[in-house]
Formats: C-alpha cells, sequence, structure tokens
C-alpha cells in the first residue's frame, strides 16, 4: 500500500526550493483556514491542521532531511486527508491539488504579464512611438517581448498539467477551483470533474445575476489576458 506524503499535502515536488513550500502554505491557508469556511458551514480546521504540519517538516532543512531519508525507506504515517491506494496506481496518480496549484501559478502569470504590458503603457515615450510607426524595436521593446515570453512559456507548462487533467478553461480562474479543492478535500472518491458541474450548480443556485454575470466577465477577461500572453510564446 502507498500513502500520501506532506509534499503531496502541500502541492509540491520532492526538489521543491523553500520558497515554493512557503508559497504553497500561504496560498493554501486562504483557502483552508476555519475563518475563511464559516459561511459556507464547512469545517476545515484538520485540513489547516495538517497544512501546518507539513510546513513545519518541510520547511525546517534538518527535519524535511530526516523525512525525505523515512519517507525513501517506505515508512511514513497515514494522513486522514489524503487517501490509500495501491503502489501500482499511486504511481500515475496526481492530487487535486497539483491541479489547484497549476491553475493559481497561472493566474499569477496572467496578472504579472497584464502589470507589466499597463506600466509599459504608461512609460512609453515619443521617440518609442516614432520608432513603433517605422517598423523599429528599441532595446526596451526587446526586453519586455524576452520578459512575456519567458512568462508565456511558464504559462504553457501549467495549461499542460490542466488540459491533461481536461479540465476546461472555463474553471481555471481561482474561484472555481478554490470551491472544488475544499470539496474534493471532503471525499476524494469523488471525480473532481463531477465537482466542477457541482460547483455550476451552486453558482446557479446561490449567486445572483449580476454576481454570475460579473463572474462571466472576469472569466472572459482572462481568456482574453491569456490569449495575449501567449502570442509571445510564438
Amino acid at each position: 500500500m502507498a500513502i500520501r506524503t506532506y509534499y503531496h499535502i502541500l502541492g509540491v515536488s520532492r526538489d521543491a526550493a523553500p520558497e515554493e513550500i512557503t508559497a504553497a502554505k500561504n496560498a493554501l491557508a486562504k483557502i483552508y483556514h476555519p475563518d475563511a469556511n464559516m459561511s459556507s458551514g464547512v469545517d476545515t480546521t484538520l485540513y489547516m491542521q495538517e497544512i501546518l504540519e507539513a510546513y513545519h517538516i518541510l520547511s525546517d532543512p534538518e527535519k524535511r532531511a530526516k523525512y525525505d531519508k523515512k519517507i525513501s525507506g517506505g515508512t511514513n504515517r497515514v494522513f486522514r486527508t489524503f487517501t490509500m491506494s495501491d503502489p501500482e496506481s499511486a504511481e500515475n496518480e496526481t492530487s487535486f491539488v497539483t491541479y489547484w496549484a497549476a491553475a493559481g501559478k497561472l493566474n499569477e502569470i496572467v496578472t504579472n504579464s497584464i502589470e507589466i504590458l499597463e506600466q509599459e503603457s504608461q512609460k512609453v515615450s515619443l521617440t518609442q512611438k516614432i520608432l513603433n510607426r517605422l517598423g523599429k524595436s528599441s532595446t526596451c521593446e526587446k526586453e519586455l517581448n524576452t520578459t512575456l515570453k519567458n512568462l508565456s512559456i511558464q504559462a504553457l507548462s501549467h495549461i499542460t498539467i490542466l488540459k491533461n487533467a481536461e479540465i476546461p478553461m472555463d474553471y481555471w480562474q481561482s474561484e472555481a477551483m478554490n470551491w472544488v479543492l475544499i470539496h474534493w478535500s471532503q471525499n476524494q472518491t469523488l471525480d473532481y470533474h463531477t465537482l466542477f458541474a457541482q460547483y455550476d450548480a451552486f453558482i446557479n443556485q446561490n449567486k445572483s445575476s449580476a454576481e454570475r454575470l460579473k463572474l462571466r466577465a472576469q472569466n472572459k477577461q482572462f481568456h482574453h489576458q491569456l490569449k495575449r500572453l501567449l502570442t509571445y510564446a510564438l
């Protein structure tokens, strides 16, 4: 029998850097903190405790080294949140946390690209406008293109993860992924694709027309900005 590890709980790889572990803990804490879920009636206290326990071990180099040695030897404690499975299937099984993390990173990249483009737009000089009309590129513009190309390549890696998981683009934004993450954690035997359908039903039943329109507008804007960013990968 194979079991989930602290790495699975935080949704990071075994070779994750310390800053990745901290970022994962902070991101999950925003979703699982009991205070953030009081209105929904979902008690996430135990989930939060497991996140903090995982972070306590993996953020300490000495404790992490001992833990890595322990799990490499096949001995590990069983977590309530993460279920056990056969060794053969565990090799190919990916936690929904991984998909949630990929979507979160993708959203961060898109937001970053928007900020960069807006800042650059405000800095465009008269000389640059003239060069643009002449079809010439300045050094600043080349640097901008390089930065956005690097971001687009990073975005593609996260998109690949989400597409391989067959998660439709309409659910890549944080609200949908957060909702599914919380409900998936309560019953990991559920197909997360089913949970996305339940999320749609939840939105239709609990959101006003204005709120639904706002969500659709935000989703449309996200798609537009993502497609814009990906043009720099060409």
